[in-house]
């Protein structure tokens, strides 16, 4: 056969998996917003290369759909695939797709649509979150113009003031976490882990003989219109890894980071991750939360939360917030940060990046001897992070790099001020 009729038998396997969170219909009826509704729409996964290889692509079918649907609340499972031909070929078989996606999800999937919609309907009211509830947060629902479901409705938006959370206008969200002792917890978490496979570049599933790690698992808590029945979808989730630390101490490890495409862009990914830090500044024996190899959207994230925190904890209005910027004897400024991170425990680079976004803020950009000691701030911090490379240059090598290496740090802290304040 050659190669432009084996072309054609080629799918995407980004584009053929599709991906939907199902709820029992009683409770599509309570979804008011469009926001809402969302929730509802099949939606693709970013990465398939660690399930169908480093192309992404699979061979054999025209007309593929591989549709993974997920019980909003307990994650069980259903798999259907339908195809509009599939090769018949010994010298080129088709790809074994079922047997594949068997080796990534739990084995007590179904295939019959009409069993997985009474496991909807049965785990709508049965399933509850697993672990210790941590944080939780209400958003009022505001009704637009328009009539359907879904049309011209209006969005879901957090308010300050106290909400009745017993209103059928307002949605809850609760954070809970969790470990392998929790009981259900590890079957639970073979349900939701292929997420990670999915939406995070590199992502891997965790060792379960690993003892130590621990979950935070976000859900929506939606009330059903006139009942007292709360049910609970899954949102997304965050996982973190303890390290010991010097000399009684551990580290937190953030490790692993979604929350699913329906619920992207409305602020969820912040709650989450301000739960968590919360979380950690509770606990006497952590010292600080640091983060494994973060993408860039997660690091904006995560650099926007800081922020705000430190702002709202007033360190920019510490007298030594200004003392020594930019000072070769750095002994009193350096003491001062040492003691702010440790009591934030924030990592030492974060803390370092954190510090220099809000002297940037706060800058006179016309004051030529003030910019000149925040530039001298930020090439030393820079030079002690990149030293063993710098070491290597010459001296107007070295000289140029940093001077490139600092421009660029300051766009993107400004990129990140901007987002962040405005």
């Amino acid at each position: 056969m050659a190669e432009e009729e084996l072309a054609e038998w080629l799918s995407d396997s980004n584009e053929v998996l599709n991906l939907q969170l199902v709820r029992a219909p009683e409770d599509e009826d309570a979804l008011q917003s469009i926001e809402d509704q969302q929730t509802l729409n099949p939606f693709n996964p970013t990465f398939t290369y660690p399930i169908f290889g480093e192309h992404e692509k699979i061979f054999g079918y025209k007309g593929l759909d591989i549709k993974l649907s997920f019980a909003s609340g307990s994650l069980r499972q259903c798999l259907e695939i339908t195809h509009d031909g599939k090769i018949n070929s010994t010298a080129t078989p088709a790809d074994e797709i079922e047997g594949t996606l068997y080796k990534f999800i739990p084995p007590d999937y179904t295939k019959s649509a009409l069993d997985f919609k009474r496991t909807v309907s049965t785990d709508a009211e049965g399933f509850k979150p697993l672990g210790e509830k941590v944080g939780g947060y209400a958003r009022q629902v505001t009704k637009g113009k328009g009539k359907g479901k879904g049309k011209g409705k209006g969005k879901t938006e957090e308010v300050t003031e106290p909400l009745d959370e017993e209103s059928d206008d307002v949605v809850v969200y609760e954070m809970y976490k969790a470990t392998w002792s929790t009981p259900g917890f590890r079957e639970y978490h073979r349900r939701m882990q292929l997420f990670i496979l999915l939406f995070i570049e590199g992502g891997s599933y965790v060792h379960e003989d690993e003892d130590a790690w621990e979950f935070i698992v976000l859900y929506e808590r939606r009330k059903r219109p006139d009942s007292d029945i709360r049910t609970y979808h899954f949102v997304g989730y965050v996982s973190v890894y303890p390290f010991w630390c010097y000399p009684d101490q551990v580290r937190l490890r953030l490790s692993q980071f979604v929350i699913l495409p329906p619920y992207q862009h409305q602020g969820h990914g912040s709650k989450l991750y301000s739960t968590l830090f919360q979380h950690m500044l509770t606990r006497p024996e952590v010292a600080e939360l640091t983060v494994e190899d973060p993408a860039e959207a997660f690091e904006d994230l995560r650099d926007r939360n800081d922020l705000r925190y430190l702002v709202n904890q007033g360190v920019p209005e510490d007298p030594m917030f200004l003392t020594g910027v930019g000072e070769d004897k750095r002994g009193p400024r350096a003491q001062w940060e040492l003691e702010t991170r440790k009591k934030h425990k924030i990592a030492q680079r974060q803390f370092d990046r954190l510090l220099e976004m809000l002297l940037l803020r706060q800058l006179d950009k016309k004051d030529e001897k003030k910019v000149k000691s925040y530039r001298l701030q930020v090439k030393a911090r820079l030079y002690r992070f990149n030293y063993e490379m710098l070491s290597q240059m010459t001296p107007e090598e070295r000289k140029e790099a940093l001077a490139k290496t600092y421009e660029s740090v300051v766009e993107d802290y400004e990129r990140i001020l901007d987002m962040t304040f405005h």
